[in-house]
């Protein structure tokens, strides 16, 4: 129809969903579940593929114990690093990470766990501790390994120990920085003549000068996150992240041509992708290799 616009939904497969229908009841809908084995199955509202549907399915996933039983477990001795990390593994705190925050702690703690994991914590000082961080070099990397390690020790009190030793230990001071350069008028047009329409690498510059969004937010963004007005305008929602609101904006011409320029993707594996922004293999980006491609 004219001025009208209409998506179709692919079939998605999507790990731990199942679908049930009840044959004793008058509607006779097909309900998804969220089913782990040995956990409660978690309703899922919607269809697949809906905003409502992948935003629950995101937060079940984001609640799974990604902990791994631990090879030789049974032989960790009690009250060492090893043990510690097990267990803060297993903790309400690590489950309330946000998936990327996990990631980048558990690398520094499997490093410090790797190096120290069959000694006491009890018996972990705070002078152990700044010798452990004055052999790290980079400001930003010793202040995040000191930001994760005192995490790590607090889930020991009092269990393990009365008092974190980490807890004194003063926090990294980082250089004064410029931050980072703003690109100019003239940069951006020359960006814009350099990647046409029909490139990832402008789409993504596009998305991130209009939308103002970090990485991760860039990376979520897709086709069930632009509507229209009564008026055939387009807008775009952008979920923000770090606890800022969502906000929804309309969207410019110079963006709608960037969107609509881009090849149409390939299912892998049967399974179109949810975002404008995808991997050779039609996977969504993760927000550190959107990063790294845009910087190249």
């Amino acid at each position: 129809m004219n001025g009208m616009k209409f998506t179709t939904m692919a079939k998605i497969r999507l790990k731990y969903v199942n679908k049930f229908a009840n044959k004793n009841r008058a509607n006779k809908r097909l309900r998804y579940y969220f089913r782990l084995r040995g956990h409660k199955a978690i309703p899922l509202p919607g269809l697949p593929g809906c905003e409502e549907f992948m935003q629950a399915y995101a937060q079940a996933l984001a609640g799974l114990p990604d902990a791994k039983p631990e090879t030789g477990e049974k032989r960790i001795v009690p009250g060492t690093i090893n043990a510690l990390c097990v267990s803060y593994y297993r903790s309400a705190e690590w489950g309330a990470l946000a998936p990327d925050n996990r990631d980048g702690r558990r690398r520094i703690v499997e490093k410090f766990r790797s190096a120290h994991g069959a000694k006491r914590v009890d018996l972990l000082t705070e002078a152990h501790l700044v010798k452990i961080m004055s052999g790290i070099a980079s400001p930003s990397s010793r202040r995040s390994s000191l930001k994760a390690i005192r995490h790590l020790l607090q889930h020991a009190v009092p269990t393990m120990i009365k008092v974190n030793p980490a807890a004194a230990i003063a926090q990294v001071k980082l250089p004064k920085s410029t931050g980072h350069h703003s690109w100019s008028d003239c940069e951006i047009a020359g960006f814009r003549k350099y990647w046409k329409l029909g490139t990832k690498a402008r789409l993504v510059m596009e998305l991130a000068l209009e939308t103002v969004s970090r990485r991760g937010e860039v990376t979520a963004l897709g086709p069930q996150h632009q509507s229209y007005d009564a008026e055939g305008n387009r807008k775009l929602r952008i979920e923000r992240t770090h606890g800022s609101e969502d906000v929804e904006i309309p969207m410019s011409d110079m963006l709608a041509d960037a969107i609509d320029a881009m090849p149409k993707p390939q299912a892998y594996k049967g399974v179109l992708p949810l975002t404008f922004v995808y991997t050779e293999y039609g996977k969504p980006h993760s927000k550190k290799g959107l990063g790294n491609d845009f910087a190249r």
